[in-house]
């Protein structure tokens, strides 16, 4: 290959074997023209997606995010898009989502900041790229142009570790003083690389446990399981954390799924931040979003819950609608676990008692409850993020 196709961002990428699927939105979208305009984008290039309308973006995320410009968001782009680039070529090697997320300039002066997001996840790291920009120093096709640049910088760099690349020395050349590029990174250990590639169901992660918690063995088995997202964690889940072992008599063990049933897995990042807020706790990562897959992961366990979780259990839509389905998840739940323990939870602004709830004999028959005289908490993840906004 010479040395000028080895310089262009599509030999570079075709080079390292890369198989792409691009997500644009808000802003980027001169990038694809860039890419696929060179020769040899069709050996590297899956798919390029532009989910532009609100309704888009839901689909494409499994829900309506918290913002639809930010690093959360951008990232949650890249992830689907690596999973798309999975489901194409059917193959985890080289594939690799790459996200833009911006706000540029438009028509109407904007109240907000100009701002540039890139991300691009892939089986051995996510890495993230936030460029802000000053507002109405330059045109939407500067702002464009910028984005586009720093989307090929980070979408190169992902392979390839070099910083004297044309598009890079341009990029640098267009920013102005105050506009600085900042970037991370998280290159996960090999387990994690196993988990997210699903040679691994379930796996132990360091967070010095003090020794009485470890409990690790061949068998994932006869455990005391509390699940979630655990964004963030809070005092809640803690005092809930702490009844349960009382009752269980044994420590909790806590299982963060970085899977979920209708939106993209979580990237690298997120999951190295939310499992620091478990140090000195017991942690395990999961590919298990469902709680049947919760109990082939932790058999014979018994499992931590609220009131939310519990009542899903008992949902026909999340058995599509089959009563069959149902029936035999109960059965399941009711022989492969050793029990349950159930909290009530706030709802809209009322409090709600799981024992009073109309679940089958069996299912009641495994479940300890917990009453509202002994743990009511008015708190939950959600409440507390969007207090941080």
């Amino acid at each position: 290959m010479s040395t000028y196709v080895l310089q262009s961002p599509v030999g570079l990428l075709q080079h390292a074997g890369a198989q792409i699927v691009l997500v644009v939105s808000g802003g980027g979208s001169q990038v694809i023209p860039q890419l696929l305009a060179e020769g040899g984008a069709s050996g590297i290039m899956l798919e390029a997606l532009v989910p532009y309308a609100r309704s888009a973006m839901t689909e494409l995320l499994g829900g309506e995010p918290e913002t639809y410009c930010s690093d959360q968001t951008v990232r949650q782009m890249a992830v689907a898009g690596w999973q798309r680039s999975i489901k194409l070529s059917n193959e985890v090697g080289n594939n690799v989502g790459v996200a833009v997320t911006a706000s540029l300039r438009a028509c109407k002066q904007k109240l907000g900041q100009h701002r540039i997001h890139v991300a691009t996840h892939h089986i051995q790291g996510t890495r993230t790229a936030t460029l802000q920009l000053i507002n109405n120093l330059r045109s939407r096709l500067e702002e464009e142009h910028i984005a586009a640049l720093l989307c090929l910088d980070v979408l190169v760099g992902t392979f390839i570790e070099k910083k004297d690349y044309p598009w890079r020395k341009e990029l640098e050349s267009l920013l102005v003083e105050g506009e600085d590029i900042v970037r991370e990174q998280y290159m996960p250990p090999s387990s994690w690389q196993k988990l997210f590639s699903d040679d691994e169901l379930v796996i132990p992660v360091e967070t010095n446990a003090p020794a009485e918690s470890r409990r690790v063995s061949e068998k994932i088995q006869d455990r005391l399981i509390f699940s979630g997202s655990f964004a963030p964690l809070h005092d809640g889940h803690l005092a809930m954390a702490h009844i349960a072992e009382e009752i269980a008599e044994r420590p909790v063990e806590w299982e963060l799924s970085v899977s979920n049933v209708d939106k993209p897995m979580l990237d690298y990042i997120e999951v190295s931040r939310r499992a620091e807020q478990f140090k000195g706790k017991r942690l395990w990562l999961s590919r298990a979003p469902t709680f049947i897959e919760k109990i082939r992961a932790f058999p014979q366990s018994t499992f931590v819950m609220g009131a939310d979780t519990y009542q899903r259990l008992t949902d026909l839509k999340y058995y599509g609608g089959s009563h069959q389905q149902l029936h035999s998840a109960i059965q399941t739940i009711c022989r492969k676990a050793r029990g349950l323990i159930v909290f009530g939870r706030v709802q809209n602004e009322k409090f709600e008692n799981p024992a009073d709830f109309n679940v089958p004999t069996a299912l009641r028959d495994v479940t300890c409850f917990v009453s509202e005289r002994e743990f009511r908490v008015d708190i939950s993840s959600s409440h507390i993020r969007a207090n941080k906004k």
